[in-house]
């Protein structure tokens, strides 16, 4: 895990600076702060209305007996892509509206489910009930 880490902290500034320089370059330097401050504010506002609607969702499943399992996923979809939505970039932008947008949300809902089952078996995540 920390050399994924180590590897991604150098990795994604790297990307992030020559994304910022192609843009930079097609649209002019105004636009480009402009565009990456208008999707760190519209993420966030996405990641609100779609956190709040999810939170909704679980809590009437869960006041009828029902796990929110499904509900769960979305949720850490959710939260992951508005943390990407914050960092000022476009490749983490696009990342993140692909988790918290509702359409697309369910292609990497299914690659997360499975690498969290992976985990769970081989032990490295673990739940501890008080």
């Amino acid at each position: 895990m920390r050399k994924w880490l180590f590897g991604l902290i150098l990795l994604v500034p790297i990307v992030e600076f020559y994304g910022f320089v192609y843009v930079g370059d097609q649209l002019g330097l105004g636009k480009t702060i402009f565009l990456t401050l208008a999707t760190s504010i519209i993420g966030g506002l996405m990641m609100q209305f779609e956190g709040r609607k999810i939170m909704a969702d679980a809590k009437m499943k869960a006041n009828g007996g029902q796990l929110p399992g499904k509900l769960v996923l979305n949720g850490i979809c959710v939260f992951g892509g508005g943390i990407l939505l914050l960092i000022p970039g476009f490749v983490t932008d696009i990342i993140g509206f692909l988790l918290v947008f509702p359409l697309t949300r369910p292609l990497l809902r299914y690659p997360i489910r499975k690498w969290v089952e992976r985990k769970l078996k081989n032990g490295t995540i673990t739940f501890f009930r008080r």
